[in-house]
């Protein structure tokens, strides 16, 4: 039961009572408490304070219910007819070519580029304004907006050649049933989006595959998704291995973990890329063996990147402004290569915030014990200022709202802007975002950083040689 359900059941309320009395729409209060969407913090403030809840915490409560639901929420989502967009440039020849399904704005398959031996040759999202970020992003590609459950791998083979390399974070829904991959047929609809992936991996036949999710993957239905996931991969061909990466400990400035399954025909041993960065952090994932850290030899390693080494060339600015030329060389390493050339600033736009939301800002700390008396609840980190000498906690889709998470600036006073959520990132400020503020947003926070996709794709390519 959602915390939505709970409460409007404790108030005697119907669905529909309470969609009227929030001057909501009945099919978003539905949606909502069968956890099939998460809305932004404006949709859900009328319901959460018609209920008494502080919109922050009703929100985190929905995504923690959605983790479930994901693959359902997935298939209501698409918006439009489906649409392809040819690329831009012919492929190279003599790269190692290179597919990315459920691409969102490619940030993995990005990474994967910047080491100059692969190409990325087609990707497939089921979000318009994630697929033309992509292609915009992406121009050796032919790229698919399309639910991948209403089409066939067909549609990737006349485009593209023989891929070396699939990637996908394909979303996690739940588990019917477990079935053997001999039983799966393309375009079933009892197939889950993990099988999908796998049916297009098979149909492909690429020599790797690379797999990223979130950390929950790890406890998703009692870890029963993750054996499924390696065992059907193994079963069509592929030595398998997982592994959850901080962002990090390999020069992210950013606290960010993930999942990363990887798989090889090759039938050799994957070894996974050593830390780069020195960083301390108890994670989600902490307690499990596969985790790679390496806090033993930190003495070696150069410190974890920090908020202000990634950001504090940006030109300051007040809540509400913006800025669209450099007013300073880069003054670090980081700062001189996530520039990448570029001569005119982009997305550098804060958040207008209220006058209340100023006040709470100003007095900001390390975590909401310093507003307490200016809030009535919240989670640790809602209201809460980032360290400027640290990495940055997780960016997510909610970063430029304070009371969602830890994303106010380490000086000024207002959240990051997406210029800044970017660099946190990793992407250059040469990086094209197509959309909407609110969808850009929303495309960072739910982007692979391209840091991390480069650091697999360089440890694949140590394999190989």
């Amino acid at each position: 039961m959602t915390v939505v359900k709970e409460l409007r059941t404790k108030l005697g309320l119907t669905q529909k009572q309470l969609a009227a009395n929030t001057s909501s729409k009945l099919a978003f209060i539905q949606k909502m408490e069968r956890g099939l969407i998460t809305p932004t913090i404006e949709e859900i403030a009328p319901v959460a304070e018609f209920l008494g809840i502080t919109p922050g915490i009703l929100l985190d409560s929905l995504k923690l219910r959605a983790l479930d639901n994901i693959g359902e929420g997935y298939k209501t989502s698409l918006q439009g007819e489906a649409f392809t967009i040819p690329r831009v440039k012919p492929i190279t020849p003599d790269r190692l070519y290179m597919v990315d399904l459920f691409c969102g704005v490619g940030g993995l398959s990005y990474g994967f580029e910047q080491t100059g031996r692969f190409e990325v040759v087609a990707g497939l999202d089921l979000l318009s304004d994630r697929a033309k970020t992509f292609s915009a992003n992406h121009l050796h590609a032919f790229s698919v907006c399309s639910d991948i459950t209403k089409i066939t791998p067909q549609t990737i083979q006349d485009n593209a050649p023989r891929p070396f390399i699939v990637a996908g974070g394909p979303p996690c829904q739940g588990f019917s049933s477990i079935r053997p991959f001999r039983t799966l047929t393309v375009n079933d609809e009892r197939n889950n989006l993990f099988e999908h992936f796998a049916l297009y991996v098979d149909a492909l036949q690429p020599e790797w595959f690379v797999m990223e999710n979130v950390v929950g993957m790890l406890t998703h239905k009692n870890g029963e998704t993750l054996t499924t996931i390696l065992e059907l991969m193994q079963s069509i061909g592929y030595r398998v291995s997982w592994k959850v990466l901080n962002g990090a400990y390999y020069g992210l400035p950013q606290s960010r973990e993930r999942l990363f399954i990887i798989g090889n025909r090759q039938n050799v041993d994957f070894v996974w890329p050593e830390p780069t960065h020195f960083y301390v952090y108890q994670g989600m994932a902490g307690r499990y063996s596969q985790v790679l850290a390496r806090d033993l030899f930190h003495g070696a390693l150069p410190p974890a990147v920090s908020v202000m080494e990634a950001i504090g060339d940006l030109p300051p600015i007040i809540a509400g402004g913006n800025a669209t030329q450099y007013e300073r060389e880069p003054l670090t390493p980081y700062q001189a290569t996530i520039r990448n050339g570029a001569q005119n600033l982009a997305l550098h736009e804060a958040t207008t915030h209220s006058d209340k939301m100023m006040e709470i800002i100003r007095q900001s700390g390390r975590n909401i014990s310093a507003v307490q008396h200016l809030v009535t609840s919240g989670f640790s980190t809602s209201y809460s200022r980032l360290d400027a000498d640290e990495p940055s906690t997780t960016i997510t889709v909610n970063f430029v709202h304070p009371s969602s998470n830890r994303c106010i600036h380490p000086i000024q006073h207002r959240a990051l802007t997406p210029r800044e959520g970017a660099r946190l990132q990793s992407f250059p400020d040469t990086f094209v975002f197509n959309g909407k503020k609110t969808q850009i947003v929303k495309q960072i926070g739910n982007a692979v950083p391209p840091l991390l996709g480069e650091v697999i794709a360089e440890a694949i390519l140590a394999n190989i040689a």
